[in-house]
């Protein structure tokens, strides 16, 4: 039945062999089994360490679906609710204001639990913008104080003072990449009464055996981290800065960062996946009800909003709780159906998957300013073309 999956072989071993990419991890899930798994390449090239399928990786913003699970939960307790404004857990967010390059301005309305998840709310990650340059100076502050060894604002004391930023726009007037998941983990702490990486320790990986998944790394797993790798002066090098306040994994951070801040495996994050899968259960352990994830892999956002929903990679998608739905496969250029959803991450780390065909990919790879590489999408099409 999966003949075909040697094609896989050929395209995820050639960018090796090109040198597009370090190494890399690849694996398929059909029906609930992972019927390909297969590492290629080196995980630190300067060492010759090869690539592992237990090689770990920094996800950055493939820590957004976990961060939306989470959410899902405490929804389903009835101690959550999308309408539910975002000042009435973190009251610095009362009485926003917008800044552009008309100057600012009293926000039309408030931030609600909605807009974080549909990211929708005006909050910016740090950028060029008059806002983004705002939220950058504070992002900034964090990292110099990293690099001289101070102590760093934690995850709800962060996510107050990104609340004395201006916004983007009034929330709810367009899509925008920006640091909603970061204020949803610090929602989930302030909720929850835990702290956030405990409260997703507690709830998803512990009864997933996500054994490999956190915010940090033990002392005796630090050698299986995947060296990450930026293009640079015609070829790869080792990438070595501080990115969106992530620290460098060996202690557990102050700030857990529910947009960008896990670290995981391949066959970690297909746990995860598997249970999505599975509406919500895996091995007999559930994580969340079949309508809860079904809400969840639905696209929120209105006709509006999704004129701003304009990256490439979401061509024929809408986007909800952290991910792309897809809408319109020929859009997208992908062989899969509609309803499918997924997500990437910073360095590459990509997965999607098809309910309807019980089909998943995950292609782990750690090269800077990746996302949704054209490999990776190569590799989607390759798989579900051999699916018989």
């Amino acid at each position: 039945m999966y003949e075909n999956f040697k094609y896989l072989d050929a395209a995820a071993q050639k960018e090796i062999t090109n040198g597009v990419f370090s190494g890399s991890v690849l694996s398929v899930i059909h029906k609930g089994e992972t019927v390909y798994l297969k590492s290629f390449g080196l995980a630190d090239k300067e060492k010759n360490i090869p690539m592992k399928t237990d090689s770990i990786f920094r996800l950055f913003s493939m820590s957004k679906p976990v961060t939306a699970a989470a959410a899902m939960i405490l929804i389903e307790r009835g101690l959550l609710d999308t309408r539910h404004l975002l000042k009435w857990f973190i009251p610095e967010f009362s009485d926003p204001v917008v800044l552009d390059e008309n100057g600012e301005r009293p926000a039309n309305r408030d931030i609600t639990i909605g807009d974080l998840l549909t990211m929708t709310s005006g909050i910016p990650y740090p950028d060029g913008t008059p806002a983004g340059q705002k939220m950058g100076a504070l992002w900034g502050e964090q990292s110099e104080k990293y690099l001289k060894g101070e102590k760093l604002l934690d995850t709800v004391s962060f996510a107050k003072e990104m609340g004395k930023r201006p916004l983007m726009f009034t929330p709810g007037e367009k899509w925008m990449y920006g640091a909603s998941a970061d204020i949803m983990g610090a929602v989930i702490e302030v909720v929850s009464g835990m702290k956030f990486g405990d409260f997703l320790r507690k709830e998803i990986f512990e009864p997933l055996g996500m054994n490999d998944t956190g915010f940090y790394i033990p002392a005796e797993k630090y050698s299986r981290l995947a060296q990450c790798y930026e293009y640079k002066n015609g070829g790869n090098e080792p990438f070595t800065h501080f990115h969106l306040c992530l620290t460098d994994y060996t202690v557990p951070p102050a700030f857990e960062s529910g947009g960008a801040g896990l670290v995981s495996t391949v066959e970690d994050y297909a746990k995860f996946a598997k249970m999505l899968m599975n509406k919500g259960e895996l091995d007999g352990v559930r994580i969340l009800g079949r309508n809860t994830v079904d809400f969840m892999t639905r696209n929120g956002l209105t006709p509006g909003q999704l004129k701003t929903l304009n990256w490439d990679s979401t061509k024929g998608h809408g986007y909800g709780n952290f991910m792309r739905i897809l809408d319109d496969p020929s859009a997208a250029g992908l062989i899969q159906s509609e309803g499918s959803f997924g997500w990437d991450g910073w360095m590459g780390c990509y997965f999607s998957l098809d309910p309807k065909e019980q089909l998943c990919i995950l292609y782990f790879i750690q090269q800077t300013g990746a996302g949704t590489t054209d490999s990776a999408r190569r590799l989607q099409n390759i798989a579900w073309g051999a699916v018989k």
